[in-house]
């Protein structure tokens, strides 16, 4: 912070993945809230002057949110990951109070494109379909966990879009990041599988993927965020999905021939 001086700092820094905080709940809590800390105390100190991008979760709303989910809902994280965000969120806004910081909270929903790590669910399709690409497949399993869940996805540079307009122009509150509609997974399967067709897809759920606490639905209103800054999403999620199949089709091509490379070495 004293070295570049920024105008706008960006806090995203996270362990992100909700079935991994189930996992290792501790290094989630421990390394969540410590970045947090870290990151507030730094701004306090070298940079009290810079716009600060808080990024939360949807995941703080919880399983009783009414839906699609406004800013002023109660805090109800139901999982370690969504308690980690829900602190943060709550430790900055006690710092923006405390220390004057110009704090700006953004909620962003699921939100996914070319380049995510596969532990995710809209990656982790691509990645089955783009493997059946390659393979040659006239079938394939896809494997899921709970296929009835529903979130509220967005591509990521819509997303990224979003934060960059908070950052400039948006008074000093809590936004959603959203579409304002809500997918199942077992409706993101269908989806990849009519971009991989003439493939057959068969939907697989395993049960050790199925998660005994599990929110069903999450969605959000992003009417507040529109009004501050006219944002409103622009790229459709079958674009962004056909990408990433596509995405996953020049990375396993790419390891498969460095692989055959070091064979033959």
């Amino acid at each position: 912070m004293r070295e570049f001086g920024p105008e706008v700092v960006y806090h995203l820094a996270a362990l992100s993945s909700v079935g991994r905080s189930w996992e290792e709940p501790g290094r989630t809590l421990r390394e969540n809230g410590e970045s947090a800390v870290n990151v507030l105390e730094a701004v306090r100190l070298e940079a009290p002057e810079a716009r600060l991008v808080w990024v939360s979760s949807c995941e703080v709303y919880g399983a009783d949110a009414r839906l699609p989910a406004v800013e002023d809902e109660p805090l109800r994280p139901a999982n370690p990951y969504a308690v980690s965000k829900a602190a943060g969120e709550l430790l900055a806004s006690v710092y923006a109070d405390a220390y004057g910081l110009d704090l700006v909270c953004a909620r962003p929903f699921n939100h996914t494109g070319p380049g995510q790590p596969s532990v995710f669910v809209v990656s982790s399709l691509a990645r089955q379909a783009a493997e059946a690409r390659l393979a040659g497949r006239r079938a394939v399993q896809i494997v899921t966990g709970n296929p009835d869940t529903r979130r509220d996805f967005l591509d990521v540079r819509d997303t990224v879009r979003a934060y960059r307009l908070l950052a400039a122009q948006a008074p000093a509150a809590v936004y959603n990041v959203s579409s304002g509609r809500s997918v199942s997974t077992a409706e993101l399967v269908a989806l990849v599988g009519s971009l991989i067709a003439p493939i057959e897809v068969e939907h697989i759920v395993a049960p050790n993927r199925v998660r005994a606490h599990e929110v069903m639905d999450l969605r959000g209103s992003h009417e507040r965020l529109t009004d501050a800054t006219g944002w409103r999403p622009e790229l459709a999620l079958k674009d962004t999905v056909a990408e990433m199949i596509a995405y996953w089709e020049q990375e396993l091509a790419r390891a498969r021939e460095t692989e055959a490379g070091s064979a033959r070495g």
